[in-house]
């Protein structure tokens, strides 16, 4: 990483449990504020403050999904010095609170799943989805949301099964008027003989809806991408039961 915005990225996932500022942070990225934070947006979409966020929630399911921590010293850990802000900003973010959250992480996310999707409707919106090269199958989570950020509930989701390197149909209800961005997110296995060794976090879409949902190529996430902040479906479980029917239809 060698660009100014990388820089700050990595500024960001280093230091977000200190009370970071824009001076900061476009300290880090060696350039003046005004000039970093109009850089910053171009190029992730979203303020480097809204980013910074993102990270400390988002580290804030980590220690809640892996660690002991209690619920106050993990709000503490990613810089937040009110519990209470905490929580409320993690709740609108994730779609649920931080101990229900950590209780789904341990008994299953199965219970935020969404219904298959079966005849599709007159007003449907449909578009396609399609993996990578290199990538088999793939449990993918498709919704429309009103910011850049996978956070907060949609507006409407679906999950997919994509068993092909062919571009796979999905539909969701009209979307009503208003400044929506579709998003997608994807746990997958490669296409080798031995999948479960080499499992990867897709990501795609992140560009406001205009003229109907359209294609979506996914594609590894990258350090600058936005972190999944939502609370989804179990995708990997899911996707267990997914790679043992490829492989036994192809062989392996």
């Amino acid at each position: 990483m060698n660009s100014a915005v990388d820089r700050a990225v990595s500024c960001i996932w280093e230091r977000y449990g200190e009370p970071l500022s824009l001076t900061d942070i476009a300290q880090s990225a060696l350039l003046s504020r005004f000039h970093f934070a109009r850089l910053f947006k171009e190029q992730t979409g979203v303020s480097p403050g809204q980013f910074l966020a993102a990270v400390r929630i988002y580290q804030a399911k980590r220690m809640l999904a892996v660690t002991t921590m209690s619920v106050a010293g993990v709000s503490a850990a990613v810089g937040y010095g009110s519990l209470g802000s905490f929580t409320s900003h993690f709740t609108d973010s994730v779609g649920i609170s931080p101990s229900r959250f950590r209780r789904a992480c341990h008994d299953g996310m199965s219970a935020l799943g969404l219904p298959q999707q079966s005849v599709v409707p007159d007003d449907a919106e449909v578009g396609t989805v399609r993996l990578p090269e290199g990538y088999a199958a793939a449990r993918v989570y498709v919704g429309i949301f009103d910011t850049r950020i996978v956070q907060r509930r949609p507006h409407s989701a679906t999950l997919l099964n994509v068993t092909s390197q062919q571009s796979h149909p999905y539909w969701l209800p009209r979307i009503p008027v208003g400044r929506w961005y579709l998003h997608a997110v994807a746990v997958a296995d490669s296409a080798e003989p031995e999948p479960w060794t080499q499992r990867h976090l897709l990501v795609g879409g992140g560009d406001v809806v205009q003229a109907g949902l359209g294609a979506i190529t996914l594609r590894p996430r990258c350090r600058t991408d936005l972190p999944v902040l939502l609370a989804l479906p179990d995708l990997e479980a899911e996707l267990e039961g997914l790679t043992e029917s490829v492989a036994h239809a192809r062989g392996w």
